[in-house]
């Protein structure tokens, strides 16, 4: 984020994260439906992220500007809430929404000194998701869904997906640890 220290190291999760985010652009050309739906809010993520990692000695963003990131992040949070009704999966997505909420509004106060409760509480969740996704790497066998049908897409990928999901979790932690 752009609290102090944040340098080459910012630069390097910018380049993740727009790397992730434009992967997740790809996804959306799934042919399977659920794929494309998670890849849009993970595109916004991943992008969202990119952007609040800039360093600030490169692009320091007016206060208004973290109030934006707040209410884009809130519509996304709002939106993962309604979808998580079909899908577990998307309560990560609300975490994860309300995660950039939290990092926005700490900026746009300037303090960059978050809640130690709750930014510890966001540390646990999303090593916890890390180490768990990790451990999901591991090649998907034949006859998902995608593989039922014919030959997967890069949109398609499982493996890549997950990775793209480990990869915004190490994001995040990062930008955590800046709080």
């Amino acid at each position: 984020m752009h609290g102090p220290g944040a340098g080459s190291s910012g630069w390097l999760l910018v380049a993740l994260c727009t790397a992730t985010g434009a992967y997740c652009l790809l996804r959306m050309r799934s042919r399977v439906e659920e794929q494309r739906l998670a890849a849009g809010g993970e595109a916004l993520m991943g992008f969202g992220m990119a952007a609040m990692a800039v360093p600030a000695a490169v692009l320091a963003p007016p206060r208004w500007a973290w109030a934006v990131y707040a209410a884009v992040f809130g519509g996304a949070a709002l939106r993962a809430l309604w979808a998580a009704r079909g899908s577990a999966h998307h309560l990560h997505h609300l975490v994860g929404a309300l995660a950039m909420v939290y990092m926005a509004a700490m900026a746009a106060t300037g303090t960059h000194a978050g809640i130690p409760v709750l930014t510890g509480g966001l540390l646990l969740y999303f090593t916890a998701y890390v180490l768990w996704t990790g451990t999901r790497l591991v090649p998907v066998a034949a006859g998902g869904p995608a593989e039922a049908l014919g030959a997967p897409g890069w949109g398609d990928r499982l493996e890549l997906a997950r990775a793209c999901r480990l990869s915004m979790g190490i994001g995040m932690l990062a930008m955590l640890l800046t709080l």
